[in-house]
């Protein structure tokens, strides 16, 4: 897809010395500097630069409350942090402290601060999300201006901008945000190291990749692979001082991401929360199983379930893993609408640039992105373990950035015949590839793959001819552009207009055999997306939305949710039906009355005489509710603002609180009520949220608020 003009210039670019006579610095020069941009830049560049990132923010900010909670089991560890310092620290899902969310607490922070200074709402714990998107833009465009055009590196911070599940998860707020942006600073620091031959860029890459860690665990190891290996190969300094150098940084990783590990290790587990996603209390236990090897190889203990059948090639509630996971179903819309090209023109770049020296910026840059691109494809396709739709954002910087500069290599060279051909046929099989992707959506937009497809072959036949004057280029660009880019932009406007809540949400219109949509996961055997979760509706507004009107007005042409009484705390907003229950097995409540009990990939809907009952006399107790389940608790603890305890943390498996330490709590007043529903799921996990259902129901007297069933603990 070759779009953009040539690189011109030097191989590294630099900021032109200031010229004698002017003007000193400060504020009204840094200003000049933030406007006009670098002193050789052209005229027009910065302010290309400044609309871009206006055009993202935008983007990502656009109707951004329409996701309510977004993910409910994160915004209640980002309330109880908001109220708790020790719940910050640890990332607890209750300001009591009974146990973590199952992932380290680096997202949650930010969060968790912007709630402390905005108070608690959708948009303070989503804008931080979405300025990390604006971040990571700026980011890949100025990591690819260092050596190339100002058109190749706008080309390369559009297509991130424009990628669905970029813009999908840019709006929410799990970890993936946080963990791109720091996985992108890495490789934009190792280019700096590998220009300079300084240790410490390479040090404060091992740093970021160390926070990355305390973000998404060993997910953000990922990228190590291209970091070093390409600071090996292109470095310039003696081979030995190269070594040495990785060293420092792989000590770098290590302090930045284990001060945290430490302290939560060192700490006696009777003073810390439980770890979440553990089955001994462990954080290390967390890393290398349930969140770390677990994930490649399908035996994750106390999980949802394994993936392709515990490491076979097929099958598993995940898809098959293999080589073409990444095109297939709904995980196609999400990323892979520019991976074939890319791959050609990571291709195309090298033997473009094969004279390079060993230490040229150009080849550094594209091996650094397209190596993560590759064995980040690789890890996702071929893990046998839980995978998402949504995770394929991590490859999103790097496919854009692979793009633009193979695009802008492939572009220089166009007087070869070669080249011409290859570029015409990857124009061509991306437009192709665009009319598959689009026709698992038939019933969305249907004109959109034929104007795709025209547009495509209009633009091979145009790369087919020799250069001939600006006019003809620029209508090659244009139609180049448009043929590579309508289909994935469209897939994005209609995501940032479209709320998403709950565990698994996918980027773009409902696809045939999705797992994940705009209102969660369809858990097993649920309703598609549209309905969400156990047909949850389509998001879960905060803070008094009511269930038609306002922020909770109707959505998607779809009628109000029918549970949740206007006024209550995470009554639903619009754009799908009330819930009917019971879509994941032992799973949540039907929406009967004014509520509905959550599962394990939703939280609860909250009446108002629910939500009533719970706050009446909370601060005598310690929880005001004990729910089975993380999600299930998730929905009460921010209807409420009040300590929820999560019975056996995400999956409703941990061994957290046992039996006993339960029936302790009870006996000292600690827990008010408990509320029937939620999903334990053992798979190999503790069966305690079970014996605490079980000794509740034989020993406490049930009865029915909002169509939710409740215990009352203390009588």
């Amino acid at each position: 897809m070759t779009i953009t003009a040539p690189p011109t210039g030097p191989t590294r670019t630099t900021v032109a010395p200031a010229v004698a006579g002017a003007p000193p610095s400060g504020p009204r020069s840094l200003l000049r500097r933030l406007v006009r941009g670098r002193a050789d830049a052209a005229a027009w560049e910065r302010p290309a630069l400044l609309g871009l990132l206006l055009a993202t923010a935008l983007l990502y900010l656009w109707d951004l409350s329409a996701s309510g909670w977004a993910n409910s089991f994160y915004s209640a560890a980002v309330q109880a942090g908001s109220v708790n310092w020790e719940a910050f620290f640890y990332g607890s899902s209750d300001a009591a402290n009974s146990i973590t969310v199952d992932k380290p607490p680096a997202s949650l922070w930010i969060m968790a601060l912007s709630v402390r200074l905005f108070g608690l709402s959708s948009w303070s714990i989503l804008v931080p999300e979405a300025l990390m998107g604006v971040a990571t833009v700026a980011l890949v465009y100025a990591t690819v201006r260092r050596h190339f055009s100002a058109r190749t590196a706008l080309l390369a911070g559009g297509v991130l901008a424009i990628t669905p599940v970029a813009a999908l998860m840019f709006r929410f707020n799990n970890p993936d945000a946080l963990l791109v942006l720091l996985t992108t600073l890495a490789t934009s620091l190792t280019l700096r190291g590998i220009e300079s031959g300084r240790i410490r860029w390479v040090v404060w890459a091992g740093v970021a990749v160390g926070f990355g860690f305390l973000t998404k665990q060993l997910q953000a190891f990922l990228v190590l692979p291209a970091l070093a290996g390409v600071y090996l190969a292109a470095a310039p300094v003696r081979l030995r001082k190269r070594f040495g150098h990785l060293l420092a940084a792989l000590g770098a990783v290590i302090v930045s991401a284990g001060w945290w590990v430490a302290i939560v290790e060192l700490v006696p587990a009777s003073l810390r929360p439980y770890i979440g996603g553990s089955q001994t209390n462990s954080f290390l236990e967390l890393t290398f199983g349930y969140n770390g090897l677990g994930r490649l190889t399908g035996n994750e203990t106390g999980s949802v379930t394994g993936g392709a059948g515990g490491g076979a090639a097929g099958g598993g509630m995940w898809g098959a893993s293999g080589i073409l996971r990444l095109f297939e179903n709904e995980v196609g819309g999400q990323i892979a609408w520019l991976l074939p090209a890319a791959l050609v023109l990571l291709v195309v770049g090298l033997l473009l640039g094969r004279r390079w020296t060993r230490t040229d910026g150009r080849r550094a840059t594209l091996l650094l992105f397209g190596g993560t691109l590759v064995v980040t494809a690789l890890a996702f396709s071929f893990m046998a373990g839980i995978f998402h739709a949504y995770y394929t954002v991590a490859l999103a910087p790097a496919l854009a950035v692979t793009v633009a500069v193979g695009a802008s290599l492939a572009w220089g060279a166009r007087r070869l015949l070669a080249v011409r051909i290859v570029s015409a046929l990857t124009v061509l099989g991306t437009g192709v590839w665009a009319w598959v992707l689009l026709d698992r959506a038939s019933a969305w937009l249907p004109w959109l793959k034929v104007v795709v497809l025209v547009a495509s072959v209009v633009a091979a036949v145009l790369l087919l001819l020799p250069p001939r004057g600006k006019g003809l280029g620029a209508a090659t660009i244009a139609v180049s552009l448009t043929a590579a880019l309508l289909a994935p932009l469209a897939y994005t406007l209609q995501t940032v207009t479209t709320g998403h809540s709950g565990s698994i949400v996918t980027a773009g219109p409902t696809v045939a055999g999705a797992v994940g949509g705009p209102g969660g996961g369809r858990g097993f055997g649920g309703a598609p997306n549209g309905a969400g979760a156990n047909g949850a509706p389509n998001g879960a507004a905060p803070n008094g939305a009511g269930a038609a009107g306002g922020f909770g007005g109707p959505q998607n042409g779809a009628a109000p949710g029918a549970g949740g009484a206007p006024g209550a705390g995470g009554a639903p907003r619009a754009g799908g039906a009330a819930g009917t229950g019971g879509a994941v097995p032992g799973g949540a409540g039907q929406a009967l009355g004014g509520g509905r009990a959550g599962g394990l990939l939703d939280s609860a809907t909250v009446g108002s005489a629910l939500a009533t009952l719970l706050k009446t006399d909370a601060s005598s107790y310690t929880w005001v509710a004990a729910a089975i389940g993380s999600n299930s608790a998730a929905g009460y603890q921010l209807a409420t603002q009040e300590a929820v305890m999560p019975i056996g943390g995400f999956n409703g498996s941990d061994p957290s609180p046992s039996l006993t330490q339960f029936e302790q709590d009870v006996a000292a007043k600690k827990i008010h009520y408990f509320i029937a529903g939620g999903v334990g799921r053992a798979n190999g996990g503790s069966s305690t949220s079970s014996e605490i259902a079980t000794w509740v129901e034989q020993n406490f007297t049930a009865k029915t608020v909002d169509g939710v069933t409740v215990y009352d603990l203390t009588s």
